[in-house]
């Protein structure tokens, strides 16, 4: 556990860390500017369709980087870097079903498997603060609030399901300025999905997440924004039943040595 260390300041420190058992928490705020990364790793035999998957959704899934079947180094963003060691949690899904949340995938690894490094929202958060909005968990322990949404993902092959969305209260006179400045981030998912009545797109209680947190509205005049979110192949895993697909628990990433400037497009 890593309640009572530094905030780490590079991706290559955060991973350290996380390597020697010194950091399990969720990774909001460490290494400011760093562009984070969602994690899917799945058989080499499904991941053409799975990568064709991400190109069909590129809100939810969009690639960093993937990394060849049996190698572990993610060479591009992450030199030196081992996929099995470097996540602070792990979920390992059969047939459909959650079975392990291991912190290390020494035990499950194969020579077979082909990761999928997928922005995350997390990258922008920056962005965001800069621009006068609070988010009370970032840098602490607590973790960004996820909902699995009635919207649809675009199929390929057996992979489909829902839409998973990560949520946060924007005060409505920076809705505006929340929306461009995570618009220059397509990288890392980009312009939210959704503002307003959760309801809409299928979420019917805003303070009971499926994945992190409750995050309390803080006063009536912030408004509910949705942002399209890489815990979305856990759902997909859920709903097509893959024979094995390996991600990051939700709000514990792989933190990369690109900046979020790297993936900037304004």
């Amino acid at each position: 556990m890593s309640t009572n260390i530094t905030v780490p300041q590079t991706g290559s420190e955060v991973r350290r860390l996380i390597r020697e058992g010194n950091f399990l928490q969720p990774t909001s705020g460490v290494a400011p500017h760093h562009v984070q990364a969602n994690v899917a790793i799945l058989p080499k035999e499904v991941a053409f369709d799975f990568l064709l998957f991400c190109q069909r959704n590129p809100k939810p899934c969009p690639v960093v980087e993937v990394i060849d079947a049996g190698d572990v180094e993610a060479a591009l963003t992450a030199p030196g870097s081992d996929i099995r060691t470097d996540v602070p949690l792990y979920r390992v899904y059969q047939n459909g079903e959650m079975v392990d949340e291991p912190q290390t995938l020494e035990s499950h690894w194969r020579d077979d498997l082909v990761t999928f490094l997928l922005g995350c929202s997390f990258s922008f958060e920056h962005a965001l603060m800069a621009n006068g909005i609070d988010l009370p968990y970032y840098g602490t322990e607590k973790n960004v609030p996820m909902f699995i949404t009635d919207i649809e993902t675009a199929k390929s092959g057996d992979f489909g399901g829902p839409v998973v969305v990560s949520h946060r209260w924007i005060p409505q006179d920076k809705v505006v300025r929340a929306v461009q400045a995570t618009s220059r981030f397509p990288g890392t998912h980009g312009a939210p999905i959704h503002i307003g009545d959760p309801s809409r797109i299928g979420i019917s209680d805003i303070t009971k997440p499926d994945f992190g947190e409750v995050w309390e509205q803080g006063s009536e005049d912030e408004v509910p924004v949705f942002w399209a979110c890489g815990v979305t192949p856990q759902a997909v895993a859920m709903a097509s039943k893959p024979e094995l697909m390996i991600t990051h628990s939700p709000g514990y990433m792989f933190v990369t040595d690109l900046m979020d400037e790297d993936l900037a497009v304004l």
